[in-house]
């Protein structure tokens, strides 16, 4: 599947794990249960979802020693508050709240869908159904005219301003999406643009979602390419812009895949510790370049750049230390791969990624890393062509390759 097929069908963390589960399939993954007991071979490849919108995938190297790729499969968007519809003049719009934190105004006058997974009541109990609108629907603004300060005061109310506008007349928000009774639902409306490119060299990507499917991607398909050593272990996880608080989101998850790895191969208390102490983590989720109009929004000096190569990423939000920063810097030495890092403003506090979270319950050295991009959580973003292969590389290195034991690294 290319890029651009996946952020563009990518409308949901449903839609998302739906689309791995299927290039996983193809590239010969088998499909595991979490709870039962697994039967693992060496060079075998294998996953795992949860709740349809996140999923652990690994191979099985000869060395027990686990090497993660964590990222998420959710995106900012506006969450659909059941099925009953706000109505004014005749024109009936959706209600909706914010899910995680998108930059509001950009998404006035898009063409955005409803997207999201239907729950049906069957004969044996309750189905899952995606569903995506074959229609589409918009947020239309106030014109200038009435909101005269709109450019120097902008001022958006969620509940009032920004709900989309569905229909005029009839209207059944469920029934436009299926024929079958639905018992709930978690639906969206997400942008619907399609990806391009743009820049006189067509150097620049620009699409919804690019934060973060341009990370699950990439960890994906570096999988798909790896030569596992160790055990490789990809997880793309639900609910990180909210916070990582459910049972799909919470690194549990990938905590108890490891358990069920570990069973599977029959490893001791002692070397499953030491399959997490000589592993490591990486979070993959993009962060802020450098923007042209703003630099004062930056750190004086680091500033990383579109197409500058892999940015790793320091703060106290992220999990990045000396060590693991040095370890990601050593590999990509090795392949020639360019890299960058990142500081924030220290007057600014920046955003949150898996990486902390997932330290902390697995105990793991962790780097924080992604690929620089513009206009972070608008319904559309700008990354860098060059750094969505240069990511790839790095992580297909990372996911082959024994770096991480103690002949290599001498800090204890």
């Amino acid at each position: 599947m290319e890029l651009k097929e996946f952020l563009d069908s990518g409308y949901t963390a449903y839609h998302v794990t739906a689309n791995i589960c299927e290039v996983l399939r193809e590239h010969g993954f088998m499909q595991l249960t979490l709870g039962d007991s697994w039967q693992l071979e060496r060079g075998g490849s294998y996953f795992v979802t949860r709740n349809g919108s996140s999923v652990v995938a690994f191979c099985v190297g000869q060395t027990d020693v686990f090497n993660i790729a964590v990222s998420h499969t959710d995106s900012p968007s506006f969450k659909i508050k059941g099925d009953r519809l706000i109505e004014n003049d005749g024109l009936k719009r959706l209600d909706t709240e914010k899910y995680g934190g998108g930059l509001m105004y950009s998404y006035f006058d898009r063409k955005m869908k409803v997207a999201g997974r239907v729950l049906l009541e069957t004969a044996d109990g309750v189905e899952q159904q995606l569903v995506v609108s074959d229609y589409n629907i918009t947020i239309p603004s106030l014109a200038i005219h009435l909101n005269r300060e709109a450019n120097e005061k902008p001022f958006l109310n969620v509940q009032t301003d920004l709900l989309p506008l569905l229909a005029q007349g009839e209207a059944n928000l469920y029934r436009s999406l299926t024929n079958k009774r639905v018992l709930d639902a978690d639906l969206y409306a997400v942008p619907a643009s399609e990806a391009f490119e743009c820049g006189l060299h067509n150097e620049f990507l620009c699409s919804a979602r690019l934060d973060n499917l341009t990370s699950v991607y990439n960890s994906l398909y570096a999988l798909v390419d790896a030569d596992p050593q160790d055990i490789a272990i990809v997880a793309c996880l639900d609910n990180e812009e909210t916070g990582s608080g459910s049972r799909q989101g919470a690194p549990s998850f990938l905590h108890q895949v490891i358990d069920g790895i570990a069973s599977a191969l029959n490893m001791s208390q002692t070397a499953l510790f030491y399959a997490t102490e000589n592993g490591m983590v990486l979070s993959v989720d993009n962060g802020h370049a450098a923007h042209p109009a703003h630099p004062e929004k930056h750190d004086p000096v680091y500033h990383c750049r579109l197409n500058g190569g892999v940015i790793i990423k320091h703060h106290v939000n992220y999990a990045t230390d000396g060590l693991s920063a040095a370890i990601v810097k050593r590999l990509s030495d090795q392949h020639g791969l360019p890299y960058q890092d990142l500081y924030n403003n220290s007057e600014l506090s920046g955003g949150s990624t898996l990486g902390l979270v997932t330290a902390r319950e697995l105990g793991m050295k962790v780097c924080d890393i992604g690929i620089a991009q513009l206009a972070m959580h608008s319904a559309s973003e700008t990354c860098g062509i060059e750094d969505i292969d240069t990511m790839r590389r790095l992580l297909t290195a990372f996911l082959s390759c024994t770096l991480f034991g103690a002949d290599n690294v001498s800090v204890n």
